[in-house]
């Protein structure tokens, strides 16, 4: 997979997971709302975007992932299969990849992303050690 289409994807992650907290399935169909914060708008406009260039069965899978994900707001699988649809679709069409790269506000120069997901999950930049779980012992 290309990693630009990883990049993308986690980069609009944040937004995605906004729109579906904020419209709920509903997302694929409503109109852009002023009293829904900016986040949620750029999710539900990727979203859409999406779902415009899909055939009617991937148009159902992509539905089906975001009521998953709507009904389901702390699964992490849920996210991750929207996620995964919406990866499959910019592999599928390069032009989609363009148009939604153009949607989300370029990250800043120098800046790195970084995302734990899950309980006691760690996230970090650079890292020499990381030592998890429950009675880890060091004096063994």
């Amino acid at each position: 997979m290309s990693g630009e289409i990883v990049q993308l994807v986690e980069q609009a992650s944040p937004y995605l997971t906004a729109a579906v907290s904020a419209y709920g399935g509903a997302v694929l169909a409503r109109a852009e709302d002023t009293a829904v914060e900016a986040t949620a708008n750029l999710g539900r406009r990727i979203l859409q975007t999406v779902w415009r260039r899909r055939t009617e069965p991937q148009q159902a899978a992509l539905e089906a992932a975001v009521q998953d994900a709507a009904e389901a707001p702390d699964d992490p699988d849920a996210a991750a299969a929207l996620r995964q649809q919406i990866k499959r679709a910019l592999r599928e069409d390069a032009d989609l990849l363009k148009e939604l790269a153009a949607l989300l506000p370029a990250p800043a120069a120098g800046t790195v992303t970084i995302t734990a997901s899950g309980n006691r999950s760690i996230a970090a930049h650079t890292i020499g050690t990381a030592i998890t779980g429950d009675g880890h012992r060091t004096d063994q």
